[in-house]
């Protein structure tokens, strides 16, 4: 058998780069910790999907490193690939095709295949083994993925979007697997997602990309703790310090300003209305504040 490598850090990403007409990413740097949840977030056409990709060797890199589970990607990309379950917005699955069919076909795909396991999670998520998956919902297409990404022994799962159109209750039975899987702190997921209230609830770290630049990596809840939404008067907006400031909203009624040191602006600033803020006010934030910029 062999040996499993010893790793802090699921994914490391250094340095990428990759140039396309129009657009680029420009040098990501991110890590996803052993044994957590790494909620990726940012705008469609951010860079969220590239750099899955090039996680996944699916593309050529200008440059950079990229270390998967302490692999190198490139030099040991099928080891890596062992220990990794892909879901992808789209079933990547023929749709012809039955579970029970797709079983024998894993079977000789994935040397840890576990038949035992992927029919218990058929049974868990109410999927029909004899159905052709074609037929099978949105929802159901995404949970036969899943179901085949924890089949396998997989150490890492990475998902692109995988909750997305998804009724609140099939999202929350998701969800639910994915806070099961890493309960073995061995296993590691990265997620792709619009839907920041999922991520709100079960993510351990955030990564924000924007116009393929890395805008935050940190702890979930460093990152809700350090920001805060400022209401105030346009007046009283003008005394605040410029460099706290992420983005601002003015109207004829007053302002709001997204600030990233919280507690600083409380006490430089006690007389103003301070509020806790989500991670979708964040992103927003974010986003028209580097547009007002014009960065």
């Amino acid at each position: 058998m062999q040996k499993k490598r010893q790793y802090e850090n699921a994914i490391e990403i250094k340095n990428l780069c990759k140039q396309y007409d129009g657009f680029a990413l420009k040098n990501v740097e991110f890590f996803v910790p052993k044994g957590c949840i790494m909620g990726f977030i940012g705008q469609n056409g951010a860079g969220k999907t590239t750099t899955i990709r090039a996680i996944l060797n699916m593309l050529n890199l200008d440059s950079g490193d990229i270390h998967i589970l302490g692999y190198d990607y490139r030099e040991e990309e099928q080891q890596a690939k062992e220990d990794i379950g892909v879901v992808f917005d789209e079933m990547g699955f023929h749709k012809v095709l039955s579970p029970i069919q797709l079983n024998k076909m894993f079977r000789g795909i994935y040397k840890n295949w576990e038949e035992k396991t992927f029919f218990d999670c058929l049974e868990r998520f109410g999927l029909p083994a004899r159905k052709k998956v074609g037929k099978f919902s949105r929802g159901m297409q995404m949970k036969l993925q899943i179901a085949v990404a924890l089949s396998h022994r997989a150490r890492l799962l990475i998902m692109d979007e995988p909750t997305s159109g998804l009724d609140p209750v099939v999202r929350n039975e998701i969800l639910d697997a994915f806070l099961g899987f890493v309960e073995d702190e061995d296993h590691s997921i990265l997620l792709s997602s619009h839907i920041t209230s999922d991520l709100e609830r079960i993510a351990d770290y955030i990564t924000f990309i924007h116009q393929g630049k890395i805008l935050l990596s940190d702890e979930r809840i460093t990152i809700l703790e350090n920001h805060g939404l400022l209401k105030c008067s346009r007046e009283d907006a003008g005394i605040v310090d410029e460099s706290s400031i992420v983005g601002k909203r003015l109207s004829r009624f007053g302002a709001e300003l997204l600030v990233k040191d919280k507690e600083q602006c409380k006490r430089k600033y006690p007389k103003l209305l301070l509020e806790d803020v989500n991670l979708e006010e964040i992103m927003l934030f974010y986003v028209d504040g580097m547009r007002g910029s014009g960065k």
